[in-house]
């Protein structure tokens, strides 16, 4: 294994190997304007939702790590104090990587990437028609973390107003991830569409799971079963009983005859088999049998 000391290497390595290690990162495509009205247009990857009540983004400017100049972006916000906050599906992922290029100051990047400039409803900044989300935010605060290129800059933004195309939206008025069809940013030139990587995990049971803690010894130690697998055996709230465990056997039939003399490597890979399918409660009565 390398071990990086972050003091012994070029900034410029030092930020491609923290973008490629912290990745895929979700996109805000920030909209602003500087003291005159004029319209800018950037996407930033050093970005997140960091509160609800109240609803707090945060995104950063970093500051340029070849000259240690400030972006426009980060300008605009200190002057004006407002920002809209688009979502990149991947309709726009051409024209959101377009509009990185370091226009100078003055030009609209909406005109140079053939985006629809869509007046807010609160902020002065303009919001991006194509987007499926727009968010339109104050800023609260900007903390700048250095002086040097690549310091990042927080800008702490409040949403104020949040604009949601129907066409993303369930009946029951939830965003349905798959239509929306966001994208994200790794390393590089390389990027990420959601759509394409979507699985779901339960959430913790909303008591309490067993925890691998409490397995039997030959399911904690096993050989076979990976630490995702005793992740979802973990997160039951109790273990079959001796009675649904025999009751299960014996409804396997000819299915499976020989599941009592199996050895533990052999049933720990038809609890696998079960597990892929979601069948957690199944794979527990083979792994107990």
């Amino acid at each position: 294994m390398v071990s990086i000391d972050p003091k012994s290497v070029a900034t410029s390595k030092l930020h491609s190997y923290l973008l490629s290690a912290v990745a895929p990162r979700p996109i805000a495509f920030a909209s602003t304007v500087d003291a005159d009205g004029n319209p800018n247009l950037s996407p930033f990857s050093f970005f997140n939702v960091f509160s609800a009540k109240p609803p707090i983004l945060i995104f950063s400017p970093a500051r340029r790590v070849k000259d240690n100049t400030e972006k426009h972006t980060l300008l605009n916000v200190e002057a004006t104090k407002e920002v809209v906050i688009n979502v990149v599906n991947f309709d726009l992922v051409h024209q959101m990587s377009l509009s990185s290029t370091e226009y100078a100051d003055g030009v609209n990047e909406f005109d140079k990437v053939g985006l629809t400039m869509l007046k807010s409803d609160i902020v002065k900044p303009f919001r991006v028609a194509e987007s499926p989300i727009q968010i339109e935010c104050k800023v609260n605060e900007v903390i700048r973390l250095g002086h040097e290129g690549g310091a990042g800059n927080l800008v702490i933004c409040e949403v104020v107003k949040l604009h949601i195309d129907d066409a993303v939206l369930n009946e029951d008025d939830t965003i349905n991830q798959e239509k929306l069809d966001l994208v994200a940013r790794a390393g590089g030139s390389f990027y990420s569409r959601a759509k394409n990587g979507f699985f779901e995990i339960p959430k913790p049971v909303a008591t309490k799971g067993v925890g691998v803690d409490n397995f039997p010894d030959h399911v904690k130690n096993s050989m076979v079963l990976t630490g995702n697998d005793l992740g979802m055996l973990g997160n039951v709230e109790t273990l079959p009983t001796t009675e649904s465990v025999e009751t299960f056997v014996a409804s396997l039939g000819s299915n499976n005859p020989s599941i009592k003399t199996a050895t533990h490597n052999e049933k720990h890979e038809l609890a696998q088999y079960y597990l892929s399918l979601g069948n957690v409660e199944d794979a527990w009565r083979i792994l107990l049998s």
